[in-house]
């Protein structure tokens, strides 16, 4: 798949940072009102809910697009309304990313928008048959069918299920006869490269070579075409169990036999090639001629937990013997021959939060509460880090970074990584929604399996939609284990029934927390004041440093390390335009007022001395300089700002590209000192 470079967004909707009534401009319909996410803990809500605003806009304003015909040829698109598109570099809806994103998050947020979504990538044959269309590879059409199946469990809505089923049954019998990337009967199972890994860095050699010589592409490479993988296969098994679920729904009992007995067998044959007893883990790779490869691919473990596909004590090897890396559980790993943690390719050691994703939701359905916290943690760092959701990250050290594959007659190009990936963001809000909620719609009721860390203290989803009725959730305590679930008041259940209409509260009690101290300085996550920071002093980092690449960047400023000099795993950038801005939260030793002194180390090698707004806590204290420091970008230089007026314990200090100021400068760190 080519890079298409961002093109102008087309602002469809509005969506305040606490939710609020998303207003959608005329020709597209299904409005809704946001949810929104309130910790009681100041720190979570900084960190988890400022990341799930950010998810959610994300999504609902920057990524949905207005209807568009070339996109209808299923004729099932309701013209009214629009579709989410793959990214802000991605403008199409794209088969496997409108598939992830309604499963993800759209059908539960915007089911009227997600069912537009699923439809924009479904055609029809000569004969007028409707088919999933396929993209560029073939598991592009196969993912579809455990989306539609999520989107009527969210909706229960019968008719696109009839009309889903119809086009799940044709769509697998078009994969069951493909000449290419079809089924090998010798193994019993399905060929053709992993899950959207279309990248030809996302192999080892073999089936690539030492200079990938032959295409970018991975379905170009023989290996990679006739070999077998583990997360194809895992998702055409999910699609013979969610078809069948969809022919009993629909009357089609014959049917639905046929396709528990294909998924029967494909499990068997997962688990007889793929699974590898010395490592505790599944196999990446099973090459045509029998060569297994014992390499690890994320999305292919989580599959394997979230299909159930493993076996309880499968599942638990997986879980601790799976290596993640220290931003988050990489695509597949470790790095091959011909990349390395310098150089990491697009698709290899490297951090897509698709996969953390996944990841995090197969850790939360089999009860791994750490787990499932350290890669919340880090998604919602990387957002926060990073002015929203972007597609790649460097797996060592959090920047933004597209990795590097051929280009070709170039080796070892080195890509970008597109901002506002829709999929990152709905990953996001799935962990949020279905790991830290536990919400799990079946077709008679959305139950719940609730997965609080201790730390992060309780917290509030409201305005939540789930058919005709919206929710108000909230979670007390800590844990996995429900102590008492009360629905308005009165002692219920962990499920509301389908049927259910109008406003109504849900209060669920969890017990069961380890009382762990995830950064590590002594103090139990339950009395920590930043368990989730990390620092020397009560879990909080000293004011006397506070990375750049810590702060909560907006507006467009990301983490780099393209230049150097620097400290830290980082520096950054982004300063290009009005609106960009870096917060450091500086967290004091007592409450009162006082005024302090602000440090900054930055470059700047304009021409000429560049200007920013520094504020506190919002409220704008004045206008700053950052004098020249050398023609080189590699050079920095300090700026002291005094009388900085602070109060509370934890004051946000902000420099932002004002409407007055000429930014353009580059940061490190920022020291506070004072009273």
């Amino acid at each position: 798949m080519s890079l298409r470079r961002r093109i102008h967004r087309v602002l469809l909707v509005i969506v305040a940072m606490c939710g609020v009534v998303i207003g959608v401009p005329p020709g597209t319909a299904g409005a809704a009102q946001a949810p929104s996410l309130r910790f009681a803990n100041p720190s979570s809500q900084e960190l988890y809910g400022n990341a799930y605003a950010a998810a959610l806009d994300n999504l609902l304003r920057v990524n949905t697009l207005g209807y568009d015909s070339r996109y209808n040829r299923s004729g099932l698109q309701d013209p009214a309304v629009g579709f989410v598109r793959a990214g802000g570099g991605y403008q199409q809806p794209w088969t496997r990313d409108a598939s992830v994103n309604s499963w993800n998050a759209t059908s539960l947020l915007s089911p009227a928008l997600a069912e537009n979504t699923l439809w924009a990538v479904v055609d029809k044959d000569s004969a007028g048959a409707l088919r999933v269309q396929q993209d560029d590879q073939q598991w592009d059409q196969v993912i579809w069918l455990t989306a539609a199946w999520n989107h009527y469990l969210v909706t229960g809505d019968r008719a696109f299920l009839d009309n889903a089923y119809r086009t799940a049954k044709n769509t697998l019998a078009i994969r069951e006869r493909a000449g290419s990337a079809g089924f090998n009967a010798t193994y019993g199972l399905f060929v053709g490269a992993s899950f959207f890994n279309d990248g030809i860095a996302g192999y080892p050699a073999p089936p690539a070579d030492a200079t990938e010589s032959v295409s970018t592409g991975s379905m170009p490479w023989p290996g990679v075409a006739s070999g077998m993988y583990l997360s194809t296969n895992e998702v055409y098994y999910a699609a013979y169990v969610n078809a069948a679920n969809m022919a009993d729904r629909v009357g089609q009992s014959q049917d639905a036999a046929g396709y528990r007995t294909k998924a029967a067998a494909l499990k068997t044959a997962i688990n007889r090639y793929f699974w590898n007893a010395q490592t505790g883990l599944y196999n990446y790779q099973l090459l045509a001629n029998g060569t297994p490869g014992a390499y690890q691919e994320g999305t292919g473990l989580a599959f394997a937990l979230l299909f159930d596909i493993a076996t309880p004590a499968q599942a638990q090897s997986i879980i601790s013997r799976a290596r993640s890396m220290t931003w988050g559980m990489p695509d597949t790993y470790p790095n091959w021959d011909r990349y390395s943690d310098a150089q990491p390719g697009r698709h290899n050691a490297i951090i897509w939060p698709l996969v953390q994703g996944l990841w995090a939701k197969a850790l939360a359905r089999q009860g791994n509460q750490s787990g499932f916290a350290a890669e919340v943690t880090r998604l919602a760092k990387l957002a926060n880090n990073n002015s929203g959701f972007w597609e790649i990250y460097n797996g060592n050290t959090g920047v933004v970074d597209g990795g590097y594959q051929r280009l070709g007659d170039t080796v070892k190009f080195h890509w970008g990584s597109e901002p506002d990936q829709t999929w990152s963001a709905t990953a996001f809000l799935d962990m949020v929604h279905t790991g830290l909620f536990g919400l799990r719609p079946t077709d008679q009721a959305l139950t719940f399996a609730p997965n609080l860390p201790a730390g992060w203290g309780d917290v509030t989803l409201q305005n939540l939609r789930y058919r005709d009725a919206d929710l108000t959730i909230t979670l007390r305590g800590a844990g996995t284990t429900i102590g008492s679930v009360k629905v308005d008041g009165q002692q219920a259940r962990a499920e509301i029934p389908a049927s259910l209409t109008g406003a109504h509260t849900v209060e669920i009690t969890l017990t069961g927390a380890a009382a762990g101290d995830r950064d590590g300085d002594g103090v139990p996550d339950a009395q920590d004041r930043c368990s989730d920071i990390g620092g020397p002093v009560s879990g909080c980092p000293s004011p006397a440093r506070l990375d750049a690449e810590d702060a909560r960047n907006t507006g467009g400023v990301k983490t780099n390390d393209n230049h150097t000099g620097y400290s830290g795993r980082a520096f950054v950038d982004g300063f290009w335009a009005q609106g960009a801005a870096s917060s450091f939260t500086v967290h004091r030793a007592s409450a009162g007022q006082g005024t302090g002194s602000v440090t900054l180390r930055y470059a700047n090698a304009n021409s000429d001395a560049r200007t920013m707004t520094l504020s506190v806590d919002g409220r704008a204290v004045r206008q700053v300089s950052f004098p020249k420091v050398s023609d080189s970008w590699d050079a920095w230089g300090t700026a002291t700002f005094d009388g900085v007026p602070v109060s509370g314990l934890d004051p946000v200090v902000t420099f932002s590209y004002g409407a007055a100021d000429t930014g353009r400068v580059n940061l490190d760190w920022l020291g506070y000192s004072g009273s």
